[in-house]
C-alpha cells in the first residue's frame, strides 16, 4: 500500500468528499472544482500511485489502488463520499466493493466496471519522446507533443504533470506502460456495494453503454444513471458548473 498525496479544501468539520483523478491526471487537475465544493464540504483530492506526488511503484492494479485509497481515508479519519473519474472511477468502484465501510456514497464519472479495448499507450510513447532537456516552459513540451499528433487539449493536460524544475514527468510512465492491460480492464469481484451510487456520464461519450447496465447493477445494487448534455468523457472539464451541480445534488440528497 502507498500513502497518497492529498490536497485539502474546506472546513475540517464539513462532510468529507474525496475526488479521485483519471489516468495521467493528478489532484491539482481538480483544484477548481474542489475549491467550489469546499463551501459545503471538506474536499480531499488525491494523487493515485504512479501519478503526481504520490509514490511510484512497480505495479498498478485496481486492488492496489483501492488499498491505497483505503489507507489514506483511514488516515484522514473515516468514511467519505467518493467521486472517481475514468481510471479513478474504477479505483473508487474497487474500493467500494472491497471496503464499503469507507464509502458513504459513490459518484462514478464516465466509466463502467468493464474492460475497454482501446489503448492509451500512444500517449505514453508521445510523452517519452519529449526531449525534456529542450524544455524550459510547458509550451515547449506542448509543441513537441503537438508535433506527434496529440490534440491541443491533451497537450495542455499532460504537461500539467511535468516538473519543469526537475525536467521530469510526475508520471511513472514505465509502470503505466507495463501495466496498461490492467488499467484498461476491471477485476472480478464476488462482492457488491449497496450504498447510493450515481453513474454520471457525458452525453457525447461512449464509455458507459446500455449493455453495461446489467454488470453495473449486479455490483452496485442502488445504481442510478444520469448524463450531462454537451459533455464528453472529460465531463468535469466540458461542463464544470453542471458537473459541480450534479455532485452537490447527489451528495445532498
Amino acid at each position: 500500500m502507498a500513502m497518497l498525496n492529498v490536497n485539502e479544501f474546506g472546513a475540517p468539520t464539513a462532510p468529507a468528499v474525496m475526488i479521485v483523478h483519471g489516468l495521467y491526471g493528478s489532484a491539482r487537475n481538480w483544484g477548481v472544482i474542489a475549491k467550489r465544493l469546499s463551501d459545503g464540504f471538506r474536499v480531499y483530492t488525491v494523487d493515485l500511485r504512479n501519478h503526481g506526488l504520490s509514490p511510484h511503484t512497480q505495479t498498478h492494479s485496481y486492488p492496489e489502488m483501492a488499498a491505497d485509497l483505503a489507507e489514506t481515508i483511514e488516515h484522514l479519519g473515516g468514511p467519505v463520499q467518493l467521486v472517481g473519474h475514468s481510471m479513478g472511477g474504477k479505483a473508487a468502484m474497487a474500493l467500494a466493493l472491497t471496503r464499503p465501510d469507507l464509502v458513504h456514497r459513490l459518484l462514478v464519472a464516465d466509466i463502467a466496471p468493464v474492460a475497454y479495448t482501446h489503448s492509451q499507450l500512444p500517449f505514453i510513447h508521445a510523452m517519452k519522446a519529449v526531449n525534456l532537456d529542450a524544455v524550459s516552459r510547458r509550451s515547449d513540451a506542448e509543441a513537441q507533443l503537438a508535433a506527434q499528433g496529440v490534440e491541443p487539449a491533451l497537450c495542455s493536460f499532460f504537461t500539467q504533470s511535468l516538473d519543469l524544475g526537475e525536467k521530469r514527468w510526475r508520471l511513472n510512465l514505465a509502470t503505466l506502460e507495463a501495466e496498461m492491460d490492467k488499467i484498461m480492464s476491471f477485476p472480478q469481484f464476488d462482492t457488491r456495494f449497496d450504498g447510493p451510487t450515481l453513474f454520471l456520464s457525458g452525453a457525447e461519450s461512449d464509455y458507459v453503454q446500455p449493455q453495461h447496465r446489467q454488470t453495473i447493477k449486479s455490483l452496485f445494487t442502488r445504481a442510478q444513471f444520469a448524463k450531462l448534455r454537451g459533455a464528453g468523457h472529460w465531463l468535469h472539464a466540458d461542463k464544470p458548473r453542471e458537473f459541480e451541480t450534479a455532485v452537490r445534488s447527489f451528495f445532498a440528497s
